[in-house]
């Protein structure tokens, strides 16, 4: 039977913001132990981008689980979701400090990046994955761009370094997949998981 709503296991106001935007309604099922969160987010030795992002997101949605089953709250799907950046093999995770942002940023300037995001579902039984990959080419920036966007504090809590929602789309030349894939939730692949297990009005 379709569900009324969802749980979105995640803090992020962009994937909030993207699950507005196409009409999913949800309820927050966030962390409730930052410290394991970000624990959970250190990528393993010799671990590639993609398999971190499949192993991250399912985590996650299993962390979420256990949670609602011990919440007493209404049962219903949950939604985990988490992103990476990636310059070559090497994967970009949030920033710990200036120092670290601002060498992000170099390391990006002028080059092209991957954006990885992995969403995964629990409905009833079933458990679903999806990945997606896209790509972003930064403008080469100056020491003063740098110096300013770090400066703003947008950086930090943010994969590489930076948010394409904000400021940083101007450092971006072009990209190639999602551009709601590289804010956190890529729409099309969300959508697709959720058909058929929301009541659907009107």
């Amino acid at each position: 039977m379709p569900a009324e709503f969802i749980y979105l296991a995640s803090k992020s106001p962009r994937r909030q913001e993207l699950l507005r935007q196409i009409g999913v309604p949800f309820h927050l099922l966030p962390p409730d132990d930052p410290v394991a969160a970000e624990a959970l987010e250190q990528p393993l030795p010799g671990e590639s981008p993609s398999v971190y992002v499949r192993r991250v997101v399912i985590a996650k949605l299993e962390s979420a689980l256990a949670r609602l089953a011990a919440s007493g709250l209404a049962s219903a799907p949950v939604l985990a979701a988490d992103t990476t950046v990636a310059i070559g093999g090497t994967i970009l995770g949030k920033p710990a400090d200036p120092d670290e942002a601002a060498q992000m940023l170099r390391r990006l300037s002028g080059r092209t990046h991957r954006v990885l995001t992995a969403v995964a579902l629990a409905s009833a039984s079933r458990r679903r994955i999806c990945v997606n990959v896209s790509r972003v080419c930064f403008s080469r920036l100056t020491p003063a761009e740098i110096a300013r966007y770090v400066a703003s504090g947008e950086p930090f809590d943010k994969a590489g370094g930076y948010g394409i929602q904000g400021a940083a789309g101007a450092f971006v030349r072009r990209i190639e997949g999602s551009y709601s894939g590289i804010m956190g939730l890529p729409l099309y692949e969300t959508t697709r998981l959720l058909r058929g297990i929301l009541v659907r009005s009107g």
